[in-house]
């Protein structure tokens, strides 16, 4: 599993907290010249056993195609090249837009399989609002040229849980991207995190965090209405058609070894993290070992966030008979074979569910 961050953008959206820079010309050729000498470093970290490629970011679309190339190159020279069970590119819906069909049909000559289309919503004012680059009916044209490109693996991202998002409008949302057909939707609860513009308007009275109750009533609602459309909820914040989870997600949850290249990136080794700093220039790699508790902790809650559950000899090996019998009566545990899951009616207070076990 690798894992490349691109930490570039064209404007900073109002909620975002992930490190990221705003693109300038001549940024693009010393980021690729340092992913480039990364990669050759830490080659020897790879661990092909998942062969899954994914560019996140910031906004992997502004990355010329000069710069994939090199990048993809690099990964062969060093024995970690494609073909990829599984390439995701993530990309802004203004950048598929104004590139048109002939750049989608350029990265999945390179090999990308999968795209991730940043939607976040199909309202107009809401997206204003949140600083997005692109309007709903750009959203919209960007899914049909990367559909028009050939790519059978679309995965659209979208956010409730904002106090100014009506249920109306998010109703509406979710038909629309039901409408579209992709084969993946990852929802994402909004959260007031770090020193980016929403934490400013909060703290001046400018916003007021969505209550717990709207965030439940938009989460059920979603839940429901993609059920009813033959999506699988395989995990906390996914969904998606049978056969079409994501595999390099599910290896994060698996606890699947992968590397991550680039500012900000993170990586497990199976018994270690290790990050590297937040910073374009001569960012800095950081390793940690994980005590044993670490390492069940992260087991169980990894585990517990997707439908699959965990082990039942592991969750008793691990956490109080009396805590998973309580939980178990009040059904927000439920065994199934030789697994334990949240069901999906208790997907919503998952983190106080585990809390409660650890």
């Amino acid at each position: 599993m690798i894992y490349i961050h691109v930490p570039f953008c064209r404007s900073f959206c109002t909620y975002c907290d992930f490190y990221s820079e705003i693109a300038e010309e001549g940024m693009f050729s010393a980021y690729t010249d340092a992913i480039c000498a990364e990669i050759k470093r830490r080659a020897p970290e790879i661990d092909d056993s998942l062969k899954t490629l994914y560019f996140g970011g910031g906004t992997p679309s502004l990355l010329p195609l000069g710069a994939l190339t090199r990048i993809l190159l690099t990964l062969e020279e060093c024995g970690h090249g494609g073909p990829y069970t599984e390439f995701t590119l993530e990309v802004n819906p203004e950048d598929i837009v104004e590139k048109g069909l002939p750049y989608v049909q350029s990265i999945k000559a390179l090999g990308v399989n999968r795209i991730s289309i940043g939607v976040q919503s199909f309202d107009d004012e809401l997206l204003r609002w949140m600083n997005r680059r692109h309007n709903a009916e750009r959203a919209e044209k960007a899914f049909r040229i990367v559909r028009e490109a050939g790519i059978e693996n679309i995965s659209l991202d979208l956010i409730f849980g904002l106090s100014n998002l009506s249920d109306s409008v998010w109703e509406a949302t979710i038909d629309k991207a039901i409408g579209l057909g992709p084969e993946h939707i990852s929802c994402y609860q909004l959260t007031v995190e770090g020193d980016n513009a929403l934490a400013h308007r909060l703290e001046n009275g400018d916003y007021e965090e969505a209550s717990e109750e709207l965030c439940q009533g938009q989460y059920r609602l979603l839940c429901q209405k993609l059920s009813d459309a033959g999506y699988q909820h395989y995990e906390i914040s996914n969904f998606a058609k049978p056969g079409f989870e994501a595999l390099h997600n599910s290896g994060y949850w698996s606890r699947r070894p992968y590397v991550g290249f680039g500012p900000a990136a993170h990586s497990f080794s199976g018994r270690g993290r290790s990050w590297n700093s937040a910073e374009l220039d001569g960012y800095i790699h950081t390793e940690e070992a994980l005590s044993v508790e670490d390492e069940k902790v992260e087991t169980l809650m990894l585990a517990l966030r997707t439908a699959r559950g965990v082990d039942t000899d592991f969750l008793h090996g691990n956490c109080k008979e009396e805590d998973i019998q309580r939980l178990e009566k009040a059904g927000a545990l439920q065994k199934t074979g030789r697994r334990f899951r949240i069901p999906e009616d208790h997907f919503f207070v998952s983190d106080e569910i585990i809390r409660e076990l650890i």
